[in-house]
């Protein structure tokens, strides 16, 4: 978040988890035609409690192809009928493959029916390894239940089956190899339409107006950061813990092998006045449609004391929320909580697309998508905007995708921060800090590239050693 928000409280990212408001973003289901040859598999399902608290679809995935499947690349999605105004989370109670290896997001149909609006996607990390023909990844006890735990139907749920208690093929349940539909029906107007297949160029498009920076600075007080339109905060004021400081000093740069790292510490003792939050911004709010990237390490531990603070490391854009459910607000964001916070007990990974919102009374218009999953390490983040839709990639996936109702009526500015939510999620008084790194940062302007055209220009620039270029004009 930048200055224009700092009025929110933490209802704001409270409402992410909980509010019926906003509604689950998630991607349409697409694939094409035929699977490749050789990858087939199918889904075992029994369910594990018929009771009103929260449903338990216990799956398998097995390879009934010729050729090893990657996991990272099979979806699982299970279907149910969402109950009124009801907001949903995700657990993985065991599995032979490892929780830590399962994820778990939640979408909406396109074309809702009697027994199904919502699905839970159900994925694999690259650690899950690969499946031999023949096998299958053993259980996976998972489960879903309402945010607020409140009861829910599950008699109405198109995939649960009240009679499944022993394994046994599922045609109700549907799997991906690769984006391709190898196994199940999908609740009747939701099936996949062949879609061509994706050819994207790994070269940068035509040359166009574009911000680029390596972050090639020797610290926060290099004056080159100002001439090249950023700002290091140090402003007090919100979003995180009261009487927190916004530390210019926090940030520093320094080489990683042969690039250069701009990095965000946030630091605290456990008091507000000890509390150290970060952030870097452009000064301009110059920035519509068209492509953003960043490669960003987030860190589920801190560099050094106790763990257990709820922080938040972001990459986003914004710009100035003008009176109370302004129509022309706009906020798009990455925001990850390594050790929850919002409601949320565990790391989750946010996307967000903002139409407006009121600070009081609370009230909020946004999509969101989620992983619920670490993210520790490096990531390719990107985010394209066009005149139909907000697209969210994360290391060349599609992560979500959010409606033209959230598309900005204004440019925005770029931003990064990492900041405390509270101090709730770690008491202790010892002294601790976390870092978020970031590589370089990349805007085309009104030009969606793939994440493969992103990485290309990238590799141009660097190429063509460029450490920083600013060709976007003025708003």
């Amino acid at each position: 978040m930048s200055d224009q928000t700092r009025t929110r409280t933490v209802r704001l990212r409270a409402a992410l988890a909980v509010a019926a408001v906003t509604g689950l973003g998630a991607t349409a289901l697409t694939a094409l035609p035929a699977a490749a040859a050789g990858d087939a598999v199918t889904v075992r399902y029994r369910q594990s409690a018929t009771g009103s608290d929260q449903a338990e679809p216990w799956l398998k995935v097995v390879n009934t192809g010729t050729t090893g499947v990657p996991l990272s690349q099979v979806k699982v999605r299970y279907y149910f009928k969402a109950d009124a105004g009801a907001s949903y989370t995700y657990a993985c109670s065991w599995a032979v493959k490892g929780c830590a290896h399962i994820t778990g997001t939640f979408g909406t149909l396109a074309n809702p029916t009697a027994t199904a609006d919502r699905y839970l996607e159900v994925g694999f990390t690259a650690g899950a390894g690969t499946l031999a023909p023949g096998a299958d990844t053993g259980d996976m006890q998972l489960r879903f239940h309402r945010s607020n735990w409140q009861p829910l139907n599950q008699s109405d749920d198109y995939s649960f089956g009240p009679a499944q208690t022993a394994y046994a093929d599922w045609t109700k349940v549907t799997a991906t190899v690769g984006g391709v539909p190898v196994w199940g029906t999908a609740p009747a107007g939701n099936e996949p339409t062949p879609t061509p297949t994706p050819t994207g160029p790994t070269t940068p498009p035509p040359t166009g107006a574009a911000l680029f920076d390596d972050f090639d600075y020797t610290g926060h007080t290099d004056p080159a950061i100002g001439a090249h339109g950023w700002s290091v905060r140090s402003n007090a004021g919100g979003p995180g813990v009261p009487g927190a400081t916004w530390a210019p000093e926090n940030v520093t740069f320094a080489k990683e092998g042969t690039n250069s790292i701009m990095n965000l510490r946030t630091s605290t003792a456990g008091t507000g006045e000890s509390t150290r939050h970060t952030e870097v911004l452009t000064k301009a709010t110059k920035f519509r449609n068209g492509t953003y990237a960043a490669r960003v390490r987030f860190s589920d531990a801190p560099v050094s004391g106790p763990d257990g603070d709820r922080v938040v490391q972001t990459f986003f854009t914004i710009n100035d929320l003008k009176a109370p459910m302004a129509d022309d607000y706009a906020e798009y964001d990455f925001e990850y909580l390594p050790n929850g916070g919002w409601g949320e007990p565990a790391n989750i990974l946010y996307t967000t697309s903002w139409e407006t919102y009121r600070p009081d009374p609370w009230e909020a218009v946004n999509q969101h998508s989620e992983v619920r999953a670490s993210y520790a390490g490096w990531h390719d983040l990107v985010l394209t905007i066009d005149g139909d839709s907000i697209v969210y990639y994360v290391d060349g996936q599609e992560f979500g995708r959010h409606d033209a109702r959230y598309l900005p009526e204004r440019p925005m500015s770029i931003n990064f921060n990492q900041w405390l939510i509270d101090l709730a999620g770690q008491t202790s008084t010892a002294p601790r800090s976390y870092d978020q790194k970031v590589d370089y940062v990349l805007h085309v302007k009104d030009q969606v590239l793939t994440p493969a055209q992103v990485a290309a220009k990238v590799a141009a620039y660097r190429s063509a050693g460029t450490a920083f270029e600013d060709t976007v004009p003025a708003s």
